[in-house]
């Protein structure tokens, strides 16, 4: 999702910028892109293991796990990580108002994780 929203996006730093820019650095979001961009790969990585294991495990909303279903599961769970990144992260941690088109694009990009995530599930490339 980082490399597709990189591709995609719109050139602002990502939330994870405005995180490290407030908690760590001195300087603005723009001139932690690269920290920011390392940053929501780690957390794009430890929501896949986590994500894997829960289809692993057999306990997945949709199941039995195929194509489909892994899809359909990536798709509820790229929503929970949009809710969680939007509210929590984006309006409390940050206390950022993002406007609707940002709003919009970040559901897109989590949908667009989720989906793929769960395809590789469903396939069984994770697993």
């Amino acid at each position: 999702m980082t490399m597709f929203m990189m591709t995609m996006g719109d050139g602002s730093p990502p939330p994870t910028a405005a995180f490290y820019a407030k908690y760590i650095g001195d300087e603005g979001p723009d001139a932690y892109m690269k920290e920011g961009m390392l940053m929501h790969m780690m957390y794009g990585l430890g929501a896949g293991v986590a994500f894997a294991a829960i289809g692993i495990a057999g306990t997945f909303l949709f199941t039995p796990v195929t194509l489909v279903n892994g899809v359909l599961n990536g798709l509820v769970y790229g929503l929970v990580l949009f809710v969680g990144a939007a509210v929590f992260w984006m309006t409390i941690v940050l206390a950022i108002e993002p406007e609707p088109p940002q709003i919009a694009s970040f559901l897109f990009f989590h949908l667009v994780y989720g989906a793929v995530l769960g395809g590789w599930v469903g396939l069984g490339l994770l697993g």
